[in-house]
């Protein structure tokens, strides 16, 4: 059994049946391959933190108005951090409030194909993230992708990389320490 490509027509389906399920949800998603931001809109306007029932757990999710059924309820499909995810109860333009949790994931390189676990999934192969800035990356992996991005230039410009210009340093030392040594036929590799 071979697998196919799918026809555009079939892709076409595939990307409005997925966009009809997320629309059903009681809740709005977005994630970045940081974090996930959940809204829950249609918040009674005269409620406040106290009147609503919000339980952040390592992978587990529940939140909604206390003494009804929760709007969330589910295991989450990847790990949080508890202690940076967060949820607050804001004012709506329409008088009514939004309930925003913010979960911050504690493996930032994978998409989240839902919130819980028994909800609809999204496609993640489809998910275009946008650029990242360098000061988002951590200390080493900003060395590394600086450093690429310095040999490409370098490359560009026909100029030495990096790891050749470190041997050339390294060798123009030795001359100045042994000038008796005749270096006109040497080779660097």
């Amino acid at each position: 059994m071979t697998d196919k490509e799918p026809t555009p027509a079939e892709e076409a389906a595939a990307r409005a049946q997925e966009q009809a399920e997320q629309e059903a949800l009681p809740y709005r998603w977005t994630q970045t391959i940081g974090d996930v931001d959940i809204t829950v809109a249609g918040i009674p306007g005269n409620f406040k933190g106290k009147d609503l029932a919000v339980d952040i757990k390592k992978q587990k999710l529940v939140a909604g108005v206390k003494g009804k059924d929760p709007v969330i309820n589910g295991d989450l499909p990847h790990a949080i951090k508890v202690d940076d995810s967060t949820w607050t109860l804001v004012p709506a333009p329409d008088g009514t409030k939004t309930l925003e949790i913010h979960l911050d994931k504690i493996n930032k390189m994978e998409w989240w194909p839902h919130v819980v676990t028994d909800a609809p999934k999204i496609d993640v192969t489809k998910i275009n993230p946008e650029n990242s800035k360098l000061s988002d990356l951590d200390g080493e992996t900003r060395g590394m992708v600086e450093k690429m991005m310095f040999d490409q230039r370098q490359k560009e410009a026909g100029l030495p990389s990096s790891d050749e210009q470190k041997k050339m340093d390294i060798l123009k030392k030795f001359q100045e320490q042994h000038p008796e040594m005749d270096f006109s036929n040497a080779k660097i590799n």
